[in-house]
């Protein structure tokens, strides 16, 4: 490019011709004239600005910008501001003089009752602009109307009527201070301050409001009366010295706002992405058709008719639509809303065929790296062009209406051609041409690249940022001079000088209108030999409206692209087939019967065919001469290949990674509380799998769904005939799929209880919507998917998941988008992967094959053939009415089949293939020849066009039989319409190489075809998905062109090729590649890797990388003589992976071992290299020496011997492509993302804006996906398209039990949604199933039955023989195994060793079983169904604050004060409670009476104490219940009630106070007997009043853990009359069932404690001989609170309350019963609960401290011991557990001597007993005469233990004391109180204290000893 670089003149005129005229004429900003270049470089003390805000030098801006864009091909913004730095609000401007920050404004509330809708007044009267242009309004002479802009309504205009006296004039000035307007709406006058007003009319401001920045345009009345915008109201002083028509500043008139919510910016402010009219930057007039991509219309064929106008008609349809300014959008001009410009109805295409909508559908790939690379200029053809239209830059703060004034005509210029520069001229442009004219982006385009739309997009929003830059500089006071309207002109064609007239400017002063049809007219005048411009850019520099520009494509490769890839996939191929079948292409077909030498080709086969005679090419192990009858040939057997690598499946780690995510999604789907999903509903998952239209597809799934197993696996079919059945789980997006779908459907209603997942595999085929059905052209596959997918009963189903699965998710990933973009899953990041040493495989997708091409050797796996392209072009200018992919095609045929006949019989057409055919031919036919195996490799020819494909078929198939190659490979025909069709010694050898295949068996894959020599041409609309063998080595693309400019079409063209590679292969040049980045990794690289990675990075780079980067390979197998002589050299360098077979890396030597395929290789590369070197490449020296000396070619798995297992078919394959898509794929250079993702995502979407943020490439998929929803849109036959967002929300719909997963092709995502199902399946089991505790009793002594036992069957006990039952004190709830022992008589006879010495440090994990839930369980939060989401969740959000908080307040002799708790009652549950009858004050809760009988109730409250389990408590009693109605408190700690209000709203909650913050589970089960007590009182006095006896209230309440989940009843079966012992049924009951027998007990106030036995699988009938025991019960009592009244928990307890309790009650006569019928089952829970407190310093001193020991929970008082967080109570109790050893030494596994203990039971350790002994008269106690006790242990003991007490009891010589008090004084109250001293012995250095500070309430303790 002449200007690329701004170094010195070299021509003395010529910077004397450009200071002359430019300085002078028109760089004319003040008086004198001052030299532009001066201006510019030379007065650095005159940018006072900062060098961020603009490039200290224009000149290194230029070079920076042309090297930016010429080098990386795309533009980058790194150097840039950012976007968001961009946003241009009108603030910054106007304070940018002072720099003040600008002031937060509040605006004032809403008087009451007042409308607040945006665009009405606070009266409620429309105000805007679109409902008023037809109205009549009076205003008051001297008043103007205006229009006011709100920012919550960008696109709306707001009507005022305003003082003129208070706007300014034309100049800006004179207004007068202060505002005087009225309301248009409700007709309210005189409001005097702005403020007050912008109030009135709902501006909602965020800024103080001022006039300057909301009254915006002044409203004109049309000649038919309709009121439009005008001028802009022109507030600022203009800044240039000119007269004021011409432009008065550069304003920054181009903002991309990222924020979704609009700034009220400047008139030229985009707000959100819509194109304001305001100042129309980007208006392309109304000329061109709209570039904003709101919405594009091009495949809406209702819309746009293809037009053939005459040249004079288009100049007047651009006019006549100029002047109506598009009045349909109330009269603004085109671009004006977010909705888009009606595209003119006229064709400028060539060909009538093209519609002229779809000019706006422009794919623009990125800027040209050099000159030579990209497309080659076509003849001139003197048809007018397409028209491109580009964003306009307006440099304009002032324009005038549109409707105004008729502009006066003047003529027209006529195109200027600028005089050309010689090409070795430097030329210095200023840097203000760049955004002003709109030239430069068309020059960067270059001359031989497709202009892509997104291209220039994205330069125009480059351009635009660095002219807002310029701007701030600009109002900084910089002296930078604006470029005028009359000045653009000359600017513009100077920077179109450097263009060699490739490109021409036209300038018109009306319209762009006037411009193009002028380029139209000098078209139909040029003469043949003038050559065409490639394009012209149309300026029109108008006074009023604004610099605008308009680029019209002439050159005729470009239009030719353009015009192919404005069709879609089914229209191109429509063209073709209408080619083909009208013989349009009969003179190409006659240009391909001869050969490139002239000779008549059928003539030539057949003279070849004769001359072999009847024998064929050997068809393996074989040079190709030699030759074998065909009967021989049919009749050879390959060597069975044991090492066959026959892909088994299998799942590998990243696909249970991503099954995992899909789970977990789904669970998250479950837990959202929408009610989409009930996962605890289903027990059963079931599926169907929808495939698009093609066989290879349909037989590839049925495979992986029989070997994975997945049918067996979920139940669904037996082992022997899930073969069979897998068929009806794979449907065809077919015309037979409606029947097959409705069989599936109703399956989906039939079971409610299954879970159905319907998997949509290759969602993104054929997305269009049934509706648009008209324009499909009845194709047979149109609307099936949508019909399918999106049908009512899919959505309505609640068991049915819709599980979409994309590699090119981009088109389910719009605007409209159903899925929710929570519901994506993406395939685990693969860099990741590298990492994973585990995998034998690394996947090589498109991202590996971009970075591919930096690896530098001489095969790149990514390649353009150039020969090929010129000859395309050729044959392009020649044939200018066929669509190029029949030239391509034909072209390729000829190719194909001339290699085939230059490798076989003629030499002499080996100079006219390309090497690239070459190669792979010479490959193909070659490799099954080396072995006896005769494998070989599989060629990918892709043919878009299944006519084309059968003919290239056909071609190929005659050549191959002619020259007797019929043996030696297949020609399959790929064509998803049909199966696989494979020659019948073919599938022998086939069947012979896998071994054991029955005899019927045929290939139906691809991958069945593994290691067989063949071309496959693939054919078909899109490749969809089928996966392809190891042995595929070449995907030849190189007819994928201009049509497929869309990502998705040209990504998944390259899907072919990813596949999963061999690590060792990949490590070589890929850490090569990444070590910049990643030195770590070096260094966990194994030996072997490190050394061969150093011989790869010493090894020089050769000169060959000219040819490398564009021409492909020298030669596949270029091995020549010196890269075999260093290979030995190599091998022995390099330490093996496995063996030295395969240590070669990626460019290692071909043949690994043996040199003897390699040599024979040899001698046909040389002969080949120089011919082969000069037709590739310019440059013969370079490329013939690095044929001979650079990096070797890759290997491949076929041309190794035999008997070594090299790499395994470990290669990715190589791809070669067009030159388009080289161009858009290979051009990752330095870190830009390969442009193919810049291109719109697919044809069915629409970009919402031109002007948005680049696509980066290191954004995550899930980013792409919030980028693509952001900036992308359906079109109106998209699937998704009548998805529309609520319009009064806003909100879209997405359908809830939706998901979408996305990951790259061929990367496993098959084998990851069938294991999804498979742990879905695990994972419904798994919900049905529970956790519970299963141990059996402890402590259990059977060997005696009680002495009194009531008959079995008795459903209740006798109150008079239970009660002469003795009571056992044991304990035998195994949860108590490491607890102290109970002492009874009978313990003191255990043998001593029978009790094991457990070490207690760490907890054991007790023994649990899963059990089945059943309907009777309780249940926790995750757990949702119908029946009882009303019992769970309020109806609605208000219901929350429906709950009440209700004071309790009664007194409490334990504690000796007043305790207040709060209820929160729900509304519902009110009825159980007793309230005031004025003050709504909380008396008393109900309780029944003893004699109710009520079948439907329970009588008995339930208490649930619950602590740290809001979400895992099972606190849900519904079906426990069986659904009937109860009254359930949970009793939560007070700082955890918010958290339990949130989970449980409608339940009722006793709150316990504060102080019992800390305490454990005493203090909640003593309130809730304390408060019990209360009530039953209360309830007593009220029901006495209404004549109830006292006795008469039910006194019994159930205290119940929140683990409780299952109650079952148990009976012992009849013995019959074997000897064998009975078994035990079993049954599940309800919670309800239990209580309401046990509440039925006879005589039942008489007992004081009900409880049932835990459940356990060892649980016999012997356990059951008694129906009932008197023994402790636990975590389920029923209690009797009036008979307890004088027996309390423990309140200060953590551990063993109820064991302390039971023991108390009983010593005080009282009964305990155990129904030992019933079991409970506790579920094993894992967080919350009894845990422990974490026990921490008080101070923490250093953060790592080592975990504080049991026995540092105590110290000596006043001692410097490190004091600890935690109550003191809980430490003491920790203590004891672990103190046994220090505290009574006697007493250790010495059960005869058991440690007394009065009044409590506390745990001192497993090896203790305990001999509890109550000090109240007339208790009932254990008989301990004769007992010699090993200590005493007193805690916290009252006055009823007396000195005579302790006198009573004998004690062991050496036992020892232990005494507990509160405080310091009571514990020498106590001893002297007892009279200890007379019989113990004490230190002073006995007495400790827990180890908490004075403020926390220590506890005290003295030991003694017995004297």
């Amino acid at each position: 490019m002449g200007n690329s670089y701004a170094g010195q003149l070299k021509s003395a005129q010529f910077e004397e011709a450009l200071h002359n005229s430019i300085e002078a004429s028109l760089r004319c900003s003040s008086v004198v004239p001052r030299p532009i270049f001066s201006q510019l470089y030379l007065d650095p003390d005159q940018h006072p600005f900062s060098s961020a805000d603009v490039k200290p030098k224009v000149e290194d801006l230029d070079k920076d910008l042309v090297h930016r864009y010429t080098q990386n091909g795309s533009l980058d913004f790194s150097n840039n501001l950012t976007v968001n730095e961009m946003e241009d609000d009108e603030d910054d401007e106007e304070m940018s003089d002072s720099n003040s920050p600008p002031i937060p404004y509040s605006q004032k509330p809403a008087p009451e009752g007042s409308c607040t809708t945006d665009g009405f007044c606070q009266a409620g009267k429309d105000l805007r602009l679109v409902s008023l242009c037809m109205e009549q309004i009076d205003i008051p002479a001297g008043f103007l109307l205006v229009g006011a802009k709100s920012p919550n309504l960008p696109e709306h205009i707001l009507v005022c009527a305003v003082d003129k006296r208070f706007l300014p004039d034309d100049h800006g000035k004179n207004a007068l201070l202060g505002f005087s307007g009225n309301c248009i709406g409700c007709g309210e006058r005189g409001f005097r301050y702005f403020t007050e007003f912008s109030n009135h009319i709902n501006l909602k401001l965020t800024t103080q409001p001022k006039k300057q920045k909301h009254l915006k345009y002044y409203l004109v009345r049309s000649s038919q009366g309709v009121l439009s915008k005008g001028p802009l109201i022109c507030w600022k002083e203009c800044r240039s010295r000119q007269s004021s028509a011409t432009c008065h500043s550069m304003k920054p008139n181009s903002s991309v706002s990222s924020t979704v919510t609009p700034e009220n910016g400047t008139t030229n402010g985009y707000k959100s992405g819509f194109i304001q009219t305001d100042s129309p930057i980007l208006s392309p007039a109304n000329s061109a058709i709209n570039l904003s991509g709101a919405q594009d219309l091009t495949r809406n064929k209702n819309v746009v008719k293809p037009l053939a106008l005459s040249l004079q008609v288009v100049g007047k349809t651009f006019a006549a639509d100029a002047a109506n300014g598009n009045s349909s959008h109330g009269g603004k001009s085109s671009a004006s809303s977010s909705t888009p410009a009606r595209p003119g109805n006229y064709s400028l295409s060539p060909r009538p065929s093209y519609a002229s909508g779809d000019q706006a559908t422009m794919f623009i790939s990125g800027p040209p790296k050099k000159r030579h690379r990209g497309w080659y200029p076509g003849s001139p053809v003197p048809q007018p062009g397409l028209v491109v239209p580009v964003p306009t830059v307006r440099p304009l703060s002032r324009s005038e209406s549109l409707l105004s004034a008729p502009v006066p005509q003047t003529p027209l210029t006529g195109i200027l051609q600028p005089r050309p520069i010689p090409a070795g001229e430097t030329v210095i442009v200023p840097e203000n041409l760049l955004t002003n004219s709109g030239v430069r982006p068309v020059i960067l385009i270059g001359p031989d690249q497709i202009p892509l739309r997104e291209e220039f997009e994205q330069i125009m929003l480059k351009a635009m940022q660095e002219f807002t830059l310029r701007e701030r500089a600009l109002q900084m006071g910089a002296q930078c001079a604006p470029v005028s309207p009359g000045q653009l002109p000359w600017l513009a064609r100077l920077i179109a000088s450097v263009s060699q007239d490739l490109v021409h400017v036209i300038v018109t002063q009306n319209s762009l209108a006037e411009g193009i049809s002028e380029t139209l007219r000098t078209l139909s005048e040029m003469r043949h030999y003038q050559r065409l411009p490639d394009y012209v850019v149309a300026i029109c520099a108008s006074k009023i409206r604004g610099n605008e520009f308009c680029v019209v494509v002439l050159g005729q490769h470009q239009s030719r692209a353009l015009a192919e890839s404005m069709l879609t996939t089914s229209e191109f191929l429509k063209e073709i087939s209408y080619e083909l079948i009208t013989g349009k292409v009969s003179f190409l077909a006659s240009h391909f019967k001869t050969t490139s030498l002239g000779d008549d080709l059928d003539k030539l086969l057949d003279k070849m065919q004769q001359r072999r005679g009847e024998s064929v090419v050997t068809p393996f192990n074989g040079d190709l001469h030699e030759c074998v009858s065909a009967q021989e040939a049919a009749a050879m057997i390959p060597t069975q290949n044991l090492d066959l690598d026959i892909e088994t499946f299998q799942i590998y780690q990243p696909q249970l990674t991503v099954a995992r995510k899909l789970l977990s999604q789904v669970c998250a789907i479950a837990d959202s509380g929408s009610q989409s999903l009930d996962l605890g509903h289903f027990s059963k998952v079931d599926f169907i799998i929808i495939v698009p239209r093609s066989e290879v597809l349909v037989q590839q799934t049925l495979q992986r769904i029989r070997q994975s197993g997945v049918l067996v696996d979920l139940g669904l079919e037996e082992n022997g005939t899930a073969y069979q059945r897998a068929e009806k789980y794979v449907v065809r997006l077919d015309n037979e799929i409606q029947t097959k779908f409705e069989v599936f459907m109703r399956r989906v209603k039939q079971n409610p209880y299954t879970l159905f997942v319907l998997v949509h595999d290759n969602s993104h085929v054929e997305l269009t919507s049934v509706i648009s059905g008209s324009l499909s052209h009845g194709e047979p596959s149109h609307g099936l998917a949508d019909r399918v997918i999106n049908c009512r009963e899919v959505l309505e189903a609640f068991n049915l998941l819709v599980l979409q699965v994309s590699s090119f998710p981009y088109t389910l990933q719009t605007q409209q988008s159903r899925i929710s973009s929570s519901n994506e899953v993406h395939w685990i990041q693969l860099d990741n992967m590298e990492d994973m040493s585990c995998e034998e495989k690394l996947y090589f997708g498109l991202n590996e094959y971009s970075k591919s091409l930096q690896w530098g050797i001489t095969s790149p796996l990514l390649r353009c053939d150039e020969t090929f392209e010129k000859m395309v072009n050729t044959l392009l200018e020649r044939y200018p009415r066929l669509h190029s992919m029949v030239v391509r095609c034909y072209l390729l045929i000829q190719q194909y089949s001339e290699a085939l006949m230059a490798l076989t019989t003629m030499a002499s057409l080996r100079d006219h293939s390309t090497p690239e055919t070459l190669s792979i031919m010479d490959d193909l036919i070659s490799s099954p020849g080396k072995t006896r195996s005769g494998r070989g490799h599989m060629l990918i020819i892709r043919v878009p066009s299944v006519q084309l494909a059968m003919l290239a078929k056909e071609r190929l198939q005659e050549v191959r039989d002619k020259l007797g190659l019929q043996y030696r490979f297949e020609i399959i025909l790929g064509n998803p319409a049909s199966e696989l069709s494979v020659a019948t010694h073919f599938v022998a050898r086939l069947k012979t190489w896998r071994g054991n295949e029955p005899e019927e068996w045929t290939p139906r894959t691809y991958q069945d075809l593994e290691g067989l020599p063949c071309i496959v041409i693939l054919t078909g609309k899109d490749p969809l998905g089928e996966t392809f063998p190891r042995s595929l080595k070449y995907c030849d693309l190189r007819l994928i062109d201009s049509s497929y400019l869309t990502r998705t079409a040209l990504e998944q063209e390259v899907g072919l090729a990813c596949c999963y590679v061999s690590k060792e292969v990949i490590r070589g040049p890929a850490v090569a590649l990444d070590l910049s980045g990643k030195e770590q990794e070096r260094a966990t690289i194994s030996e072997n890797d490190s050394d061969e990675l150093l011989i790869d990075l010493e090894r020089p780079q050769s000169n060959s990388s000219a040819v490398t980067g564009t021409s492909g390979s020298i030669m596949e197998n270029g091995v020549s003589s010196s890269s075999a002589a260093d290979r030995s050299q190599k091998l022995s360098l390099t330490p093996s992976f496995q063996s030295p077979a395969n240590s070669m890396g990626l460019d290692e030597g071909v043949s690994a071992g043996t040199g003897g395929a390699g040599e024979t290789l040899k001698q046909e590369c040389d002969s080949l290299g120089p011919q082969m070197a000069s037709s590739t490449t310019s440059k013969p020296s370079s490329s013939s020496s690095s044929s001979s000396s650079g990096p070797r070619a890759v290997s491949w798995p076929g041309q190794l011997p035999q008997g070594c297992r090299g790499l395994h078919a470990a290669l990715p394959p190589i791809v070669i492509l067009s030159k388009a898509a080289y161009s858009l794929l290979g051009s990752q250079r330095g870190g830009k993302p390969p442009t193919s993702s810049s291109l719109l995502p697919h044809a069915d979407v629409a970009w919402v804006s031109s002007l948005r943020p680049l696509l980066h490439k290191d954004m995550s998929s899930e980013e792409q996906s919030l980028y693509y929803r952001q900036w992308t849109s359906a079109r109106q036959h998209h699937a998704d398209f009548s998805n529309q967002p609520d319009p009064a929300s806003g909100a879209r719909a997405c359908h809830p039990r939706r998901l979408l997963l996305t990951g790259p092709p061929q990367v496993g995502k098959t084998g990851s949604y069938l294991q999804f199902l498979r742990i879905l399946f695990r994972m419904l089991i798994r919900l049905l199933e529970v956790d519970v505790y299963d141990e059996g009793e402890i402590n259990a002594d059977h060997s005696e039955c009680s002495g009194v036992s009531q008959a079995e069957g008795e459903p209740w006990p006798d109150i008079e023989s239970f009660s002469k039952m003795p009571f056992d004190v044991s304990v035998h709830d195994p949860k108590y195994s490491l607890m102290s022992l109970v002492y009874t008589e009978k313990l003191a006879g255990v043998k001593q060793e029978a009790i094991k010495d457990s070490k207690v440090e760490e907890p054991r994990k007790r023994g649990t079983v899963s059990m089945m839930l059943t309907k009777y369980a309780a249940y926790n939060t995750f757990h949702h169904c119908e029946q009882c989401h009303q019992y769970m969740d309020c109806t609605s959000a208000s219901q929350m604050s429906d709950s009440t908080l209700h004071a309790f307040t009664f007194s409490s002799s334990m504690l000796g004060e007043e305790v207040q708790l709060y209820f929160i009652i729900p509304k519902s549950k009110e009825s159980h409670f007793v309230f005031s009858k004025q003050g709504k004050h909380l008396e008393s809760m109900r309780l029944p009476l003893v004699s109710d009988k009520n079948l439907n109730a329970v009588k008995s409250p339930i208490f649930t104490p619950s602590s740290g389990r809001h979400e895992h408590g099972l606190l849900n009693l519904f079906h426990a219940m069986e659904g009937i109605s109860h009254l359930h408190l949970l009793v939560v700690k007070e700082y955890e009630m918010p958290l339990y209000r949130k989970y449980w709203p409608n339940h009722i909650m006793l709150v316990l106070p504060g102080m019992f913050n800390n305490a454990g589970v005493g203090a909640a089960r003593f309130l809730i007997k304390e408060l019990s007590y209360h009530n039953l009182e209360l309830e007593r006095n009220r029901l006495e009043e209404l004549g109830v006896k006292r006795q008469c209230v039910w006194p019994f309440i159930v205290v119940m853990d929140d683990s409780c989940v299952l109650w079952n009843i148990h009976s012992v079966q009849d013995q019959t009359s074997q000897p064998m012992e009975a078994g035990v049924s079993s049954k599940n009951v309800s919670l309800k069932s239990v209580l309401q027998h046990i509440e039925a007990t006879p005589k039942i106030i008489h007992y004081a404690i009900l409880g049932i036995q835990k459940w356990s699988s060892k649980l016999t009938s012997q356990s059951l001989k008694a129906p009932f025991s008197r023994c402790h019960v636990h975590d389920f009592i029923l209690l009797n609170i009036d008979l307890t009244q004088n027996v309390q928990y423990d309140f200060n307890r953590y551990f063993c309350e109820d064991v302390d309790f039971n023991l108390r009650t009983n010593s005080s006569g009282l009964l305990i019963c155990r129904f030992n019928n019933f079991s409970l089952m506790k579920k094993h829970v894992q967080v919350g609960g009894q845990r422990d407190f974490i026990i921490k310093p008080k101070i923490m001193v250093s953060e790592s401290l080592a975990p504080i020991l049991p026995l540092q929970y105590v110290c000596a008082p006043d001692s410097e011991h490190t004091l600890l967080a935690a109550p003191a109570q809980f430490l003491l109790e920790k203590f004891l557990q672990h103190a046994s050893y220090k505290l009574f030494p006697k007493a250790i596994h010495n059960f005869k001597s058991p440690v007394l203990a009065i009044d409590c039971y506390l745990n001192i350790g497993p090896e203790v007993a305990i001999c509890y002994i109550s000090s109240r008269p007339h208790s009932s106690n254990v008989n301990c005469e004769g007992v010699f006790f090993s200590g005493l242990l007193l805690y916290l003991c009252d006055s009823f233990v007396g000195a005579d007490l302790l006198k009573k009891f004998k004690f062991l010589k050496g036992a020892t004391l232990c005494v507990i008090c509160q405080d310091r004084s009571s514990l020498r109250q106590t001893i002297v109180r007892l009279e200890l001293e007379d019989e113990w012995q004490f230190r002073l250095r006995d007495e400790f204290q827990t180890a908490n500070s004075s403020d926390d309430k220590p506890l005290y303790f003295l030991t003694g000893r017995h004297v």
